[in-house]
């Protein structure tokens, strides 16, 4: 950890000071095939198996936020958190567009990406035909504070950043990391306006707790067990016994999840304003690693984002 480096601290207090920053929407243009992706881009074959997975979970998931935060805009009346509405949903759909990309790589790679989004597009179908929108928000609020604690692992922890052997892989999720932990507070706030039960949103959170984890293990096992490679007892268990010093499994990342089933729980209480202004400078200041990936704003997104908000 550099001294310049904010550090992922669950005591740190609340300063609203993320609630009033703008949220950019920007379109990058990552390039998997320009240098061959690896089978392996992570550190070992568990760690490749496990972000696989997560990636394959992103697009269908990240549709259902913007559905699910888009059907209570006609009810924000605050303007601030309404120009952040247009900023999520825009950020949510890049992320969604990025992630197929990757996700088509990796299938060709031997991953089961296709299978696990098509499994995640029908059980999001069932619970929205099944469950009550202020529900479906409490979900979307949830699993909101479990990729932005899991973004900001990455984001301040350099030990997690060098799990990565592909740039470009490295690329995409630290850009990702940036964007949730920039919208982190926004479906939980249109949450806090429009629906306001702390008992529902505990609840959620509990039952998202079981599923999220289930679901990843789950997938993760079955992806590793199709690997001849990956599932070599002498591998596997060499790989579990690094998983257990994972940063993104560390008591502090625990106690950051758990945190939100307080009932005073807001995302600005891990006060991430210094974290978001470092990295939107490294990535895409005049200098930033990212910036000559960025495409410029095409029309017909802007005429989205007017609508959105």
């Amino acid at each position: 950890m550099t001294a310049s480096e904010p550090v992922l601290d669950p005591s740190s207090g609340r300063t609203g000071a993320a609630t009033a920053e703008p949220i950019a929407v920007r379109r990058l243009r990552l390039d998997y095939d320009s240098d061959p992706l690896p089978k392996y881009f992570m550190e070992d074959e568990l760690m490749s198996h496990v972000v696989a997975v997560l990636s394959a979970l992103f697009p269908e998931g990240e549709d259902f936020f913007v559905r699910s935060v888009r059907r209570y805009r006609d009810r924000i009346t605050d303007p601030v958190l309404k120009k952040q509405v247009a900023g999520f949903i825009g950020q949510e759909a890049n992320h969604g567009r990025e992630h197929r990309n990757f996700n088509a790589r990796l299938q060709a790679l031997g991953y089961p990406t296709a299978r696990v989004d098509r499994l995640v597009r029908r059980g999001l179908a069932v619970n929205e035909k099944t469950r009550s929108p202020e529900v479906c928000l409490a979900v979307t609020a949830a699993l909101e504070h479990y990729t932005a604690t899991l973004a900001e692992v990455l984001l301040t922890d350099p030990e997690a950043r060098a799990k990565f052997t592909s740039p470009e892989v490295r690329d995409l999720l630290v850009w990702h990391a940036l964007e949730e932990s920039e919208h982190k507070a926004v479906a939980f706030d249109v949450y806090q306006q429009v629906v306001g039960d702390q008992t529902l949103r505990a609840r959620v959170m509990r039952e998202i707790t079981f599923w999220f984890l289930f679901d990843s293990i789950t997938q993760t096992t079955l992806s590793i067990l199709a690997d001849r490679d990956a599932r070599r007892p002498t591998v596997l268990w060499a790989n579990l016994k690094k998983l257990r010093t994972s940063p993104w499994l560390s008591k502090a990342v625990r106690q950051r999840i758990a945190d939100y089933n307080r009932p005073d729980f807001h995302p600005d209480d891990f006060d991430n304003a210094e974290l978001t202004a470092l990295w939107r400078d490294r990535l895409f200041g005049s200098e930033g690693s990212l910036a000559g990936k960025v495409r410029a704003p095409r029309a017909r997104d802007d005429v989205k984002a007017a609508a959105a908000a």
